[in-house]
C-alpha cells in the first residue's frame, strides 16, 4: 500500500516531535512543570495574533513570544511574591486574553482558531519539517549539554549551587529550549494539545524506567507509538488526527500503569 504524500509528512513530523519531546518531558514531569508548558501554549496564541497584526512570519512571531514569556516566567519565579503556579496562571490567562483581543482587531483577516487550538498534523509541509528537524536537533544537542547539571538542580538545587553549577543559567536555558519546542510543536498538534506529548509519554515511561536516560528513551518509544496509532485510527475512522494521537498516548499510559511492575521514583 502506497502512503499518500501528506500522510507521510504527517507521520514524519509527528515522529520527529515525539522524539524531541521525550527527553524534555522527563524534566517537565520530574520538575512538575506541566502547567509551565500549558502557559507557553497559551502565549503562543498571542504570537499568532501579533504575527497577523504586524504582518510577521508566523513561526518567528510565535517563537519570539514564547521566548519572551519563558524569560518573564524565569524572572518572576526568582521573586518570592506569589507561588509559581499562581504566576503561571496569571500569565497564561493574560497572554491568552491579550491574544484573543488582538485577533478581534483583525477585521480583514479570518483566523481559524480551531486549527491553532487543536492543530492539523495532516497539513504539515516540507518547510514545517525543516523547522521541526532543525530546532529539534539543536534543542536536543543543547539539552544534552546541560543534562547533568539539570539533573543535579532537580535532585537538590542548593547542593548544585554548592557544587558550582550555574543554576540560574541552566534553568533559563532549559525554559528557553522548552519555549522553542512548544512554538514548533504548535503547528503539529495545536495549542491545547501541545503539552500532551511532553507529559503523557514521559509520565507513562516513568512507570518502567530506572534512570532518567531510560525514561527518555522509553518516552520516545511511547510517543512514536502514539503518533503511529493516532494517525492509523484517524485514517481508518476519520477522526481528528491530533486528538487521536493524544488519545492513543493516554491509552498507553493507562495500560502501562495497570501493569504489575515496579516504578522508578525520584
Amino acid at each position: 500500500m502506497v502512503m499518500d504524500d501528506f500522510m507521510f509528512r504527517a507521520l514524519l513530523g509527528g515522529l520527529l516531535v515525539a522524539l524531541v519531546a521525550a527527553p524534555f518531558g522527563v524534566f517537565v514531569v520530574w520538575r512538575r512543570l506541566a502547567y509551565f508548558g500549558d502557559t507557553l501554549a497559551h502565549s503562543a496564541l498571542l504570537g499568532v495574533a501579533l504575527s497577523f497584526l504586524f504582518d510577521l512570519d508566523l513561526t518567528l512571531g510565535v517563537i519570539g513570544i514564547c521566548l519572551l514569556v519563558a524569560v518573564l516566567l524565569f524572572l518572576l519565579q526568582r521573586r518570592p511574591m506569589l507561588a509559581t503556579d499562581t504566576l503561571l496562571g496569571i500569565l497564561a490567562h493574560a497572554s491568552l486574553a491579550l491574544g484573543l483581543v488582538a485577533l478581534s482587531l483583525l477585521e480583514s483577516v479570518r483566523v481559524d482558531l480551531m486549527a491553532y487550538l487543536f492543530g492539523d498534523i495532516l497539513a504539515i509541509n516540507r518547510s514545517d519539517l525543516v523547522w521541526i528537524a532543525a530546532i529539534g536537533i539543536g534543542g536536543l544537542i543543547l539539552l544534552a549539554w546541560i543534562w547533568n547539571d539539570l539533573l543535579r538542580i532537580t535532585v537538590h538545587e542548593d547542593m548544585a549551587r554548592i557544587e558550582g553549577v550555574r543554576v540560574d543559567a541552566v534553568k533559563l536555558a532549559f525554559v528557553c529550549l522548552l519555549a522553542l519546542l512548544v512554538a514548533v510543536m504548535m503547528k503539529v498538534v495545536g495549542l491545547v494539545l501541545v503539552t500532551a506529548l511532553f507529559i503523557i509519554p514521559a509520565a507513562a515511561a516513568r512507570r518502567l524506567a530506572q534512570t532518567p536516560e531510560t525514561m527518555a528513551a522509553i518516552a520516545a518509544g511511547i510517543g512514536c507509538l502514539a503518533v503511529v496509532g493516532g494517525l492509523t485510527s484517524s485514517s481508518r475512522w476519520d477522526t481528528p488526527a491530533g486528538p487521536s494521537i493524544v488519545l492513543v498516548a493516554a491509552l498507553l499510559f493507562i495500560v502501562l500503569y495497570g501493569l504489575p511492575l515496579g516504578r522508578w521514583r525520584r
